[in-house]
């Protein structure tokens, strides 16, 4: 095997990307530091801040109209695509946290784009399950309880449209999924990306962003 970037991300390094990257806005990074105050011991559950403007990105480069969000913690990720959105798109935002996602709502409302997100407080597979059969999801996004998520896939991917994308976050889970005897959540991302890797209903790559970022696009 040959490895062809040996470039080593330090701060630094980091800070570059950053600031080569569009810039977060007013309510973005008011978010971002909400979500580190308030909940510091699970802040890290928030999606990296360069991830937002590549998820706003990606729905733009894919004409996105309608997205599911399985996981959205205090809404940072929400919000960064809901903004990309166009004005009659919708996201359907699954998580299980009143407490959590009640300072997403506040920064939606803050940045004019609550209207453009359907929060359900409930299981994500209970929501998934009750939506139509057919093929109508553009995008979905996937950072939630990593042992299930091979269930969520499977009910993402008969209703995604044909060219339509899964980015799935954590999907280097730290470097534990080198651990063949990894348990728990780590085994499910082990799991996960094999079961991804094989399905030939889809095209993946895993790329090494953040803690790993995998992009599914339905042929």
């Amino acid at each position: 095997m040959t490895k062809g970037n040996s470039t080593k991300i330090t701060d630094e390094l980091y800070r570059y990307v950053l600031d080569h990257n569009p810039p977060l806005d007013e309510v973005q990074r008011g978010l971002v530091a909400t979500t580190y105050e308030k909940f510091p011991d699970v802040a890290g559950m928030q999606s990296a801040e360069e991830q937002g403007p590549l998820l706003a990105f990606l729905v733009r480069l894919t004409g996105a109209r309608h997205i599911v969000e399985i996981g959205t913690f205090t809404g940072f990720s929400t919000l960064s695509m809901a903004q990309a959105l166009p004005a009659d798109g919708r996201i359907v935002a699954c998580d299980v946290s009143r407490e959590w996602t009640a300072y997403g709502r506040e920064a939606w409302e803050a940045a004019g784009v609550a209207d453009r997100i359907d929060l359900r407080i409930a299981p994500a597979l209970e929501t998934l399950r009750a939506m139509p059969q057919e093929p109508h999801i553009d995008m979905a996004y996937v950072d939630a309880d990593k042992e299930s998520q091979i269930a969520y896939w499977e009910e993402l991917v008969p209703r995604l449209r044909p060219g339509g994308l899964i980015v799935t976050d954590n999907t280097l889970f730290h470097g534990t999924v080198l651990d063949e005897a990894a348990t728990g959540s780590a085994a499910g991302v082990r799991a996960y990306n094999e079961h991804v890797a094989a399905d030939t209903r889809m095209e993946s790559v895993l790329l090494a962003i953040s803690d790993g970022l995998t992009l599914s696009r339905k042929r």
